[in-house]
């Protein structure tokens, strides 16, 4: 799993582990102990995806692979800046499909899964942020692409798209009472997700209970696209 060490990709990686899975998950510090988080039973590797050598050492230092979770990501304070624009598709998008193709091999011989974390981004037009919002468009169309490719490799790819998830990405938007307030409004549940609620479709799509479902999408947003 690519970014494993916080919110969303921590608590699928603890999800995998108390099911009994050997979970690998990456960070960009030295060490797992540099994070808060419980990373028992879990093995750490320092990747940055931001880096093609590390993506490269990733993939040589895999031997086998069932499930594929695709997770890390990044947003930049300023995307209508090319530089920050182009260091986010790097990332999101980029580093994914670098990871895909280095793991396919390990993949196929396993009859494994991706599951790839996009977002309402993917759906939806976030305009502040036109770099992450591309990504995560990016992720939905070759989450399809993959699926059907790799269709007859016996591996299966699907995507989580999630909405507004209590987690360290959105806690500026939680300081900002007004933005929270009416950001609520607009979510049917009026309330925030959890990064479990988003680890557990994981865990399912991975899982033998999907094993006729390849390049869909499922959005976990408490109602919100229904707006």
């Amino acid at each position: 799993m690519t970014g494993g060490t916080q919110g969303i990709g921590h608590a699928t990686a603890l999800a995998f582990r108390d099911l009994g899975a050997n979970v690998t998950v990456t960070g960009t510090r030295a060490a797992a102990s540099a994070y808060e988080g419980d990373f028992a039973g879990l093995s750490y590797v320092k990747a940055n995806m931001a880096e093609k050598a590390d993506i490269a050492a990733l993939g040589a230092g895999l031997s086998t692979l069932d499930v594929l979770v695709n997770n890390a990501g990044m947003a930049s304070e300023n995307e209508y800046d090319l530089a920050n624009f182009e260091a986010v598709i790097a990332v999101n998008l980029n580093a994914v499909m670098d990871v895909c193709l280095r793991c396919h091999p390990l993949l196929k011989v396993a009859g494994g899964s991706i599951v790839n974390v996009g977002s309402l981004a993917s759906f939806l037009a976030l305009r502040e942020t036109p770099a992450y919002n591309a990504s995560k468009a990016g992720i939905l169309g070759l989450t399809r692409a993959l699926a059907d490719k790799w269709a007859p490799d016996g591996i299966r790819v699907n995507m989580v798209a999630p909405g507004f998830i209590e987690t360290r990405m959105t806690a500026p938007m939680r300081r900002d009472a007004n933005y929270e307030s009416r950001m609520l409004k607009a979510i049917p549940m009026r309330r925030w997700g959890q990064p479990e609620e988003v680890a557990e479709p994981i865990v399912f799509l991975a899982s033998p209970g999907a094993a006729y479902i390849t390049g869909q999408s499922l959005a976990m947003d408490g109602g919100l696209m229904l707006r």
